[in-house]
């Protein structure tokens, strides 16, 4: 199992690239079981969810031709298409329930394996279930599977939500674009990886437009014709690699990223001492000599602060002059990292879903176990801040959503090597 040998500490300088969006490109490759026509996907993240959604695409039936070296893939429809989802292709993946939609959608039936992923809380598919349900779907849950069927064609309704739901909110958008009539989602998630996911399918000719805030309303179309698509950049990636130069006292130059996906962020790290510059691809970020702390800070949907930046955040108060509270609200379990960087000499304590941080941490190096894709980005950061020599172990959580860090870590000057062992 592979794992990571980080020697700390380091002074991050020099320039990164920003990959795809991994949460941008899985919606929107489980949307391509709508279409009878070819679709080319460019800027595709070389992540292990993406090659597992691939995976799945093949077992039911779709051509696809996955071009790693160009970033980019093109999905055929076949003659014969399956609905059956096996556990073994969704266990590591809480996106694969995002196919459970469109198969209804388009073929009228589907079983699909409850989802798997990170062990950071319930993500219980129950706002997706319901929300199909008013569409016209009917469901039983046997043997961990869900066994979906709908009698005709999916019946535009009105939906909302009973809470913000990223997931739930995608599956609709792209079930509800063959559906008969009109459909109107409230309560939606405004992620931009949303955005783009409609912006990708109203290319293809589907008919989605935002009526409010986080009102939808889409009019069924009959198909979706041929299309090709840039998928954005991924804006954790990008918020991970602005923590990591103000955390080490970097000077980076962060380019294919839209700086105002971030904003909050940024306004963050500003306060903490960061020097920032934003450009309309480009973020210039200079990490300060002493980091000030926050007194409270609290994760909540877009677009506020990023549950999936928490951790990351974390590192950072752990170097702060005083103390820091971050209060969890997205995810109930998201706090599995603490115990890690305590190894490592972090002051934390948790109380509830609030981790109090006291600042002045003088981490020095430790063997850590990651617990999940975030967390475990999180360790990489204390272990480039810290002093001596740390292992982290499991870094195929690493693997599932961010593409090719130890490079890009190497680029700008961290002494990071991944060992096979």
């Amino acid at each position: 199992m592979d794992k990571f040998l980080i020697k700390g500490p380091s002074r991050l300088r020099g320039k990164v690239n920003i990959s795809g969006s991994k949460n941008s490109a899985l919606p929107i490759l489980a949307s391509t079981l709508l279409f009878d026509t070819p679709v080319i996907i460019k800027n595709l993240p070389n992540v292990k969810d993406i090659d597992t959604m691939l995976s799945l695409l093949k077992s039911l039936g779709l051509r696809v031709i996955y071009n790693r070296k160009n970033s980019s893939v093109k999905i055929i429809k076949s003659k014969k298409i399956k609905t059956f989802v096996s556990y073994s292709l969704v266990k590591t993946m809480r996106a694969g329930i995002l196919v459970l939609g469109p198969l209804v959608a388009k073929y009228k039936k589907a079983i699909t394996s409850l989802p798997g992923g990170c062990l950071i809380g319930a993500r219980p598919v129950n706002f997706h279930l319901n929300a199909l349900k008013k569409l016209g779907m009917t469901y039983k849950i046997k043997g961990g599977y869900i066994h979906a069927i709908t009698k005709s064609i999916l019946k535009g309704n009105e939906v909302k939500f009973p809470k913000i739901s990223v997931g739930a909110t995608e599956n609709l958008i792209i079930a509800s674009c063959l559906a008969d009539g009109h459909t109107i989602l409230k309560n939606c998630a405004i992620e931009p990886e949303i955005k783009d996911l409609t912006m990708f399918l109203n290319k293809a000719g589907a008919k989605i437009k935002w009526i409010g805030k986080r009102t939808i309303k889409i009019s069924g179309v009959k198909s979706l014709k041929k299309v090709e698509y840039s998928i954005m950049g991924d804006r954790i990636e990008c918020g991970t690699f602005c923590v990591a130069a103000t955390l080490t006292q970097g000077n980076l130059k962060i380019k294919g990223f839209n700086p105002k996906l971030i904003n909050t962020e940024l306004k963050l790290l500003k306060k903490v001492g960061a020097n920032i510059k934003i450009f309309k691809k480009e973020i210039n970020i200079r990490g300060p000599k002493k980091i000030k702390n926050i007194r409270f800070l609290k994760t909540k949907e877009y677009p506020f602060f990023a549950t999936d930046l928490q951790a990351q955040f974390m590192v950072l108060f752990c170097k702060g002059l005083g103390r820091s509270t971050i209060s969890e609200t997205i995810f109930e379990n998201r706090f599995m990292h603490v115990g890690e960087l305590r190894r490592l000499g972090a002051k934390i304590s948790i109380k509830n879903n609030k981790a109090i941080i006291e600042g002045g941490a003088n981490f020095e190096g430790a063997e850590l176990m990651s617990s999940d894709l975030r967390a475990s980005v999180a360790l990489v950061l204390a272990a480039l801040s810290a002093e001596g020599e740390s292992i982290i172990n499991r870094i195929y959580h690493l693997d599932r959503g961010y593409e090719k860090l130890e490079y890009k870590l190497k680029q700008i000057g961290a002494n990071i090597r991944r060992i096979n062992k």
